[in-house]
């Protein structure tokens, strides 16, 4: 059983910022990565952020420099700050957890939050 339960969301000025956490359960899988997609209106879901096991990093150009990625192991919770957030930033965003089992990959969404960026 995989839950992905995603929270932090909410209608932010421009310039503002905002932090989502992904708060995930599972047993007999291991982590090969984590990260943070969203999905505007009548758009494809994209990639934001995405975080190894290792701790490796990776973002999308477009948030480079604003957003961070992490993960509490601790806490079982992946987080996304949000800083510098600009009206294009509106989407609802998806916590996705890329995950291993018995030699087999398979992939969870959590339901998404919605993040409005407007003045």
């Amino acid at each position: 059983q995989v839950q992905l339960v995603e929270s932090g969301g909410g209608l932010v000025q421009p310039g503002g910022s905002l932090r989502l956490s992904c708060a995930y359960s599972f047993s007999l899988f291991s982590i090969n990565s984590m990260g943070w997609y969203r999905q505007a209106p009548g758009q494809q879901r994209e990639l934001v952020a995405v975080i190894s096991s290792g701790g490796s990093t990776h973002y999308a150009e477009s948030v480079k420099g604003r957003f961070t990625i992490s993960r509490d192991s601790d806490k079982n919770t992946v987080y996304l700050r949000m800083n510098s957030l600009k009206p294009e930033d509106t989407a609802v965003y998806y916590c996705n957890a890329d995950l291993a089992f018995q030699g087999r990959t398979n992939n969870y969404w959590g339901q998404g939050t919605q993040v409005t960026v407007s003045s």
